[in-house]
């Protein structure tokens, strides 16, 4: 990413998914790339109680400068897999939510 101060510069990513991440503690593009997408996505889930898997296309596509439906249509399944395993792993494993 470049020079970005602020996630809503990111593609695809506005004022609504910038205060989500806020909220989560993602405050920075710096910060959205160490999480990545399926970790942000993660935390947003925790801080808000859930929320759309468009908006882990978004992430992803923000991260790597894709249209969200770019990411949705050919990124879909593997990132449903990714999701659950990090799931599956914080589910089993007390203490790492929130790690990337």
């Amino acid at each position: 990413m470049n020079a970005v101060m602020r996630l809503r510069d990111l593609p695809g990513l506005g004022p609504a998914s910038e205060a989500m991440l806020v909220e989560a503690g993602i405050d920075t593009p710096a910060a959205l790339q160490r999480a990545g997408a399926v970790g942000a996505f993660l935390a947003v889930e925790r801080s808000l109680g859930g929320t759309s898997l468009n908006l882990l296309y978004a992430l992803v596509g923000a991260i790597e400068g894709r249209p969200w439906t770019a990411v949705a249509r050919e990124d879909r399944e593997r990132l449903l897999m990714e999701l659950e395993d990090r799931r599956e792993f914080e589910r089993f494993v007390p203490g790492v939510e929130g790690e990337a």
